[in-house]
């Protein structure tokens, strides 16, 4: 049994190890996919059964297994992903001849729109921030970078001072998979950048972290829970009811450009999404406020909910 396992953690070694090497993937998302794959691990030690022997109806009992877990659907189909990226390699490297996992079909999910601010709401954010405090020219400045580059917060945290291009008004991005990309920023955001460099210079920089844009007070440079943290806290105190992220300003860059009249490709481009599908969620949030509008200003909208008060736009517009 021993033997059994140590064999099997050896895989998931080699697993990982083809993760990181030749998929390029990053620390963030080579964690994300062990912790997916312990779910299949349990599941297997709670049934007795071993990795090399699963069948297609195994699979179905796991992806029961999951819903009685409370674990939703979204998160199965992504803990999905990972298992089906899995036992693709385990055929590819010849532990197993058939896959699993092929015909596997994923758990249905209803569209999702994400949550994002209007430009008002990002300048109520910034303007509830403390400029009185050490930290608070460094909060502007990023809440203004994730708004104006719709940055990953991965993405700013690791953000370094070769990668600004000020006089051309660019940054080059490190993205997923270790992929570039250039994305423009405005005038706005190099303001707050060059203002936060003031601030920056009176810190106490640790050797090997001068290259870092944003630093906290012990001159570290910062995590995503730290600015996690921060923003919830200013959208609390800017009276912001919606429930933010760093990732909130990525969507809400994105929702301004195509409002804007930008086209998908060049949003695209300035995400880093691989597939254009990602990217065309944004089409459905314009969607949803051309039909809110619509419904809110229509003339014949407008006669009939005079004469039907009890009829909700909100429930019309959720619908």
């Amino acid at each position: 049994m021993e033997k059994d396992k140590k064999y099997i953690t050896n895989i998931v070694k080699s697993y990982v190890r083809y993760l990181k090497l030749e998929r390029n993937y990053s620390p963030n998302t080579l964690a994300a996919y062990q912790h997916d794959l312990k779910y299949l691990m349990d599941f297997l030690e709670e049934q007795k059964m071993s990795l090399l022997e699963v069948k297609l109806e195994d699979m179905d009992t796991f992806v029961a297994w999951l819903h009685d877990k409370a674990v939703g659907a979204r998160s199965q189909a992504r803990i999905l992903s990972g298992i089906r990226s899995f036992y693709g390699f385990l055929v590819k490297d010849g532990y197993l001849k058939d896959d699993p996992t092929e015909l596997l079909a994923s758990p249905h999910i209803g569209e999702h729109l994400p949550e994002y601010l209007s430009t008002e709401e990002v300048d109520a954010l910034e303007a509830s921030i403390d400029l009185s405090k050490p930290e608070g020219q460094r909060n502007k400045a990023i809440i203004e970078v994730l708004f104006s580059c719709g940055l990953r917060v991965s993405e700013l945290v690791n953000l370094q001072y070769s990668n600004l291009f000020i006089e051309e008004k660019f940054l080059r991005v490190i993205g997923k998979g270790k992929k570039e990309r250039l994305v423009p920023i405005s005038d706005k955001a190099i303001r707050e950048l060059e203002l936060w460099a003031y601030d920056r210079n009176k810190l106490k920089i640790k050797p090997g972290e001068e290259s870092y844009v944003f630093l906290n007070r012990r001159g570290h440079h910062l995590t995503r829970v730290m600015v996690l943290i921060m923003i919830k806290q200013q959208a609390k105190l800017a009276g912001i009811k919606k429930t933010i992220s760093p990732h909130t300003l990525r969507h809400s860059f994105a929702t301004a450009l195509l409002k804007g009249g930008a086209d998908l490709r060049s949003i695209q481009a300035m995400l880093g999404h691989e597939s254009i599908g990602t990217t065309e969620i944004y089409t459905h949030l314009e969607i949803s406020d051309l039909r809110r509008e619509i419904l809110e200003h229509h003339p014949r909208n407008i006669n009939y909910k005079k004469h039907h008060p009890k009829v909700s736009m909100n429930k019309i517009c959720n619908f």
